[in-house]
């Protein structure tokens, strides 16, 4: 489980639960920033898609301790406020703007290098990687 996770929110139960049941087995990385962001955890792969264990959207949980200093910050994906659904994203520079706006919820703790290659991935212009790249099987350790 992400590190934030020691920390009760329903985001990291959301997050490992759809991880142990196999929801982001084979589903695609579909937005890809350089220099800001990764984004993930939509079934469709359209970057619409996708639900959350709670049957609907959940709120978000904003604690402000938890802020994007630098990159593997672990933050979940939405369309606006109290939006959460089963998308989050990892960025990959610190995204101050972005802190009182997603819930964060872990931070890569080793793999560094495997984000900063997904980063570098080639896109087209609206940021969807040219190539797939999947998550083959997602677990919660």
């Amino acid at each position: 489980m992400p590190p934030a996770c020691a920390v009760p929110l329903q985001a990291c139960k959301n997050f490992a639960e759809l991880a142990k049941r196999g929801y982001y087995n084979g589903t695609v990385f579909h937005r890809i920033i350089s220099d800001f962001m990764v984004q993930g955890g939509d079934p469709t792969g359209t970057g619409r898609g996708g639900t959350s264990i709670y049957g609907q959207k959940f709120d978000d949980e904003i604690h402000p301790e938890l802020r994007f200093t630098g990159a593997g910050i672990l933050a979940m994906a939405n369309s606006g406020p109290n939006s959460n659904g089963s998308q989050f994203f990892l960025t990959l520079a610190p995204t101050p703007y972005l802190d009182t706006k997603h819930t964060i919820f872990g931070r890569v703790s080793s793999g560094m290098r495997v984000l900063q290659r997904l980063g570098a991935v080639a896109v087209d212009g609206q940021d969807r990687p040219r190539e797939d790249v999947k998550i083959h099987k997602a677990r919660v350790v």
